[in-house]
Parts: C-alpha cells; sequence; structure tokens
C-alpha cells in the first residue's frame, strides 16, 4: 500500500518512519515548509503555552530563548511535548490531547494574579486558545513565531496520481488538505487526487477534502490514532 505524507519536512520524515516500519510504501511530499518569524520574547512570563511541535524550535535563535527554556512549558500533545524536551525544555507537561484539554491544563496549574503566559503561536491557528483563557480569568498573551510556508505539488506526487500509484493521504491540518486541493486543481489531477483513501487527523482537517470518495477521521487528534486508522482502513 502506498501512503502519501505531505507533512512539513520533519515531521514527514518521522511520520514516514512509522509508517514503514508497519511495511508501507510512503511517499513524503510536504506541502508546507515552517519558516521562524523574529520576534520579542522578552516579559514576566509564569509558563509558556504550545499547540505545535514546530514552535520550540522556531525561537531556538531567539534572543530570549535562554530565559524562556526555564520556564514551565504546557504542551497540548505528547508529539509537541517531546519537541519542547529535544529543544532544551526541562520543566514540560502535555496536556495529551487538544486545545480544550490544554485549556483545563493551564487552569489547573496556573494561579490567578501569576504572570500571564506567553503562548507561542503559528501565523494561521485552528482554535482561539487566547480567547479560551481571557474567558477563564487566565492572564495570556499570543506571539506568532513561525509560519507555515505553503509548496505546489512535487512532480514525484503528480505523476504517482496520474500513474493511479496512490492509494491513501495522511492529513495532519487543515492547512495542509487545503493546499492537496489546491494543487491537485493547479496540476490538472484534482480527479485522482480526490479518489484515493483520505486519512484525517480530525473533522476539520477533512472539510477542505468535501468531493472526495473515501475520507476517514481519527478518533483523536494524534499520529498513533491515525495510523492506527490507516491500518484498519487498509486491511
Amino acid at each position: 500500500m502506498r501512503v502519501v505524507v505531505t507533512r512539513p519536512q520533519a515531521d514527514a520524515e518521522r511520520t514516514a518512519a512509522a509508517l514503514r516500519a508497519r511495511g508501507y510504501d510512503v511517499l513524503v511530499t510536504p506541502l508546507m515548509r515552517v519558516e521562524p518569524i523574529a520576534v520579542d520574547l522578552d516579559g514576566q512570563w509564569s509558563a509558556l503555552a504550545i499547540t505545535s511541535a514546530n514552535a520550540p524550535n522556531a525561537i531556538a535563535g531567539n534572543p530570549s530563548r535562554d530565559m524562556l527554556v526555564r520556564l514551565p512549558l504546557l504542551a497540548v500533545g505528547r508529539r509537541s511535548a517531546e519537541a519542547a524536551g529535544k529543544a532544551g525544555f526541562t520543566d514540560v507537561t502535555s496536556a495529551d490531547g487538544d486545545v480544550r484539554e490544554l485549556v483545563r491544563l493551564i487552569e489547573a496549574s496556573r494561579r490567578k494574579g501569576e504572570g500571564p503566559v506567553l503562548y507561542l503561536a503559528g501565523e494561521d491557528r485552528a482554535s482561539d486558545l487566547v480567547a479560551e483563557l481571557l474567558e477563564r480569568g487566565m492572564a495570556v498573551e499570543m506571539r506568532v513565531v513561525y509560519r507555515a510556508v505553503t509548496t505546489p505539488l512535487p512532480e514525484s506526487l503528480i505523476d504517482a496520481l496520474k500513474a493511479g500509484e496512490v492509494d491513501a493521504v495522511l492529513h495532519f491540518s487543515r492547512r495542509s488538505a487545503e493546499n492537496y486541493v489546491a494543487g491537485a486543481k493547479s496540476a490538472g489531477v484534482v480527479g485522482p487526487a480526490l479518489a484515493v483513501r483520505h486519512f484525517c487527523l480530525s473533522a476539520q482537517v477533512a472539510e477542505p477534502l468535501a468531493g472526495a470518495t473515501h475520507i476517514m477521521i481519527a478518533a483523536h487528534p494524534d499520529e498513533a490514532t491515525l495510523i492506527e486508522l490507516l491500518a484498519a482502513g487498509s486491511a
């Protein structure tokens, strides 16, 4: 079974390794690349919050990085927590879920009256963590520290779709699904692009794939659950 992974390169390679270990033929075709954004992160923060594994590495060259790595960091899930640990953060807690679980974790672990939580965010966000926390009376500020830049469908993917050599595509974000559909339209392969099986991290991720003949959505928004869904769907 040939599976396409369209995540940014580093994430895609990790996912591809997990899939190849299960015997899948994997075509890695990143449709986005992640770029850090220079921003002032100085402040009297009580903790950090992240909703993506891209955030910790995005501040690697920031002048405030050495101060920030000593703060408690609250991550949305295991993958983002692992990325923070690899980036040098030592006090990391994972909400092991989605933004709702992260909001509950922040509310439970931070005391009102403490310094604000600094949310290290991407330019495009699927949910409004800041609004959720402000509604609960939590002090929070957001800084955008990275952006995802769209790249076109590579020739390897276009050729594979034309030849009917793609069985499934894994979609980890709404943005990547949008890029996949837009790139397919631009390359004139929208028919075969939508005819393959699509495995999506959430219902929101699947929305740009309207018209696809086969869409499956993970019960829990993490990589392991998505891979298990693929295994069940390809059995």
